[in-house]
């Protein structure tokens, strides 16, 4: 059974940091799609940041590019979410998600984007940002 486990939210002022890592188990995600979304309150759920995780190819949200970094450690099947510079409209629930597709970062980030109940799903890390 796949599990994808988020960890590293908070609370943070604005300007600060903090990094997300998102663990997986049951499968390894050596050469394939991964990515971050994250729904804020009262809006639906939006990409953020996606990787392939073989070649490193990698696509932002133009809200975050500049600001945030995805990166992935093959050697312990996890990827991470550094965020830095961070605003109060960050504010929201992150979640990490995973398939078994070999696409680059855009074609990742755009495929969750449209099947937000295809592959795997973490139960998501709250980030709140304050002014």
């Amino acid at each position: 059974q796949v599990q994808l486990v988020e960890s590293g939210g908070g609370s943070v002022q604005a300007g600060g940091s903090l990094r997300l890592s998102c663990a997986a188990s049951g499968y390894t995600y050596s050469s394939n799609c991964m990515g971050w979304f994250r729904q804020r309150p009262g809006k639906e759920r939006e990409g953020v940041a996606a990787i392939h995780t073989g070649g490193g190819n990698t696509y932002y949200a133009a809200s975050v590019k500049g600001r945030f970094t995805i990166s992935r450690d093959n050697a312990k099947n996890t990827m991470y979410l550094q965020m830095n510079s961070l605003k109060p409209g960050d504010t929201a629930m992150y979640y990490c998600a995973g398939d078994r597709l070999s696409y680059s970062g855009s074609l990742c980030f755009d495929f969750f984007s449209a099947n937000p109940r295809s592959g795997d799903w973490g139960q998501g890390t709250q980030v709140t940002v304050s002014s």
